[in-house]
């Protein structure tokens, strides 16, 4: 396998920090073209010391401070709100992660399709919002898009199976997050640091509490819908409190194709990094005799009533992605910020998707307006 060069977008998060992990594990394979992070610009300096990356985008304080920090390095400072398109299409680029939060990733995301790279994304926001736009323009610049959420990894790599129009149903495995055994009428009752306590996976903040109301799943199921190509009915989710079948592909035939692996967010990473290859991850694999158990059930959609609403907007479609995703995003901000109670960001969210007249086929532009609007009635509903 030849030396892949990569750019990380976000790479002070948890998906960024992992992927560094593996390409300081496979340093002959991979090697740090670009980095970029918002306002952790420490962490950000120690990356450039270690992985001398030829470019990095940050804030301009911490352009300020990188400036001061790192004189003599070679490393070309950009700016984190003005030149990530450019840094997810420079030409002697393989790769490009997509480990930033929220829609607006949205632009570097299209850049590097447009530029026909191959786009590793943990973000699931960009493929929410416009995921049709994104799938047409990567057929159209032969760019490839290989997810490293670790439910869409799993489909993806069950689906290498696939022959034609064989497909009977994805099942899409949920965990349940940390409310699944929490009685409804308590959830106001939890502090922030309960709700942020997944029982088995280590994320940011946002996307834990979306776990925890099933609202991540509802994002899944979408982004699933646009990434496979997939009718809405084709997609079952079902909650797998153990979390080490990722997902399921079941087909015409009623074989069922599932991929497991230890909760661990090396693994789909470095899977999406080395493909079509594999390499050794150096993790513990799992232990068959060890598992005592693996169990299912349905989701509670009276309890969880966000996963049901995401179905809705994926029937509906047009702009109606971006208004569920915007919604969400200021709801739960406000929420983690203390400004609203944990049951009110359902409330809030469910409200302006009943309200909004939905745009079909639309635009960029359409899909913008969609989301700004979204935002500025989440905020409206937050100040009552």
């Amino acid at each position: 396998m030849r030396c892949k060069k990569i750019v990380i977008l976000g790479s002070t998060g948890s998906i960024g920090i992992n992927t560094l992990k593996i390409i300081q594990r496979h340093s002959k394979q991979f090697k740090v073209v670009g980095l970029s992070a918002y306002n952790n610009f420490k962490l950000l300096e120690k990356q450039i010391k270690i992985f001398q990356p030829s470019y990095v985008a940050v804030s301009d304080k911490g352009m300020s401070y990188l400036k001061k920090n790192v004189a003599g390095n070679r490393t070309k400072i950009l700016s984190v709100n003005n030149d990530l398109e450019y840094l997810a299409s420079l030409k002697d680029v393989d790769i490009v992660v997509i480990a930033m939060r929220g829609s607006a990733a949205l632009k570097p995301f299209l850049s590097a399709v447009r530029a026909g790279k191959m786009i590793a994304p943990a973000n699931k926001e960009a493929l929410v919002v416009a995921g049709e736009i994104l799938m047409s323009e990567a057929k159209k610049y032969e760019a490839q898009i290989i997810p490293i959420d670790s439910e869409q990894s799993a489909i993806f790599q069950c689906l290498k199976a696939r022959e034609g129009n064989d497909i009977k149903k994805i099942h899409l495995t949920a965990s349940g997050g940390a409310l699944l055994d929490v009685d409804e009428d308590k959830f106001d009752q939890l502090r922030v640091a309960e709700i942020l306590k997944h029982p088995r996976w280590k994320m940011g903040a946002k996307i834990t509490v979306d776990s925890a109301m099933l609202m991540n799943k509802g994002f899944e199921v979408i982004e699933a819908q646009r990434l496979f190509d997939l009718k809405i009915s084709d997609i079952e989710v079902v909650v797998h409190p153990e979390a080490i079948i990722h997902s399921m592909v079941e087909f015409c035939d009623g074989s069922i194709l599932a991929q497991l692996g230890i909760t661990d967010m090396r693994i789909p990473i470095q899977y999406a990094l080395s493909y079509p290859h594999r390499l050794s991850t150096g993790l513990k694999g799992l232990d068959f005799v060890k598992l005592k158990s693996l169990t299912f059930q349905k989701p509670n959609l009276k309890k969880f009533p966000s996963l049901s609403l995401a179905f809705h907007v994926a029937k509906k479609g047009g702009t109606l992605p971006s208004v569920l995703n915007g919604s969400d995003e200021v709801a739960v901000d406000a929420y983690l910020e203390g400004k609203i109670k944990f049951t009110k960001i359902y409330k809030i969210v469910e409200k302006i998707v009943k309200k909004h007249k939905i745009v079909k086929n639309p635009s960029l532009k359409d899909i913008n307006n969609a989301d700004q609007w979204s935002r500025e009635e989440a905020q409206a509903l937050i100040s009552l």
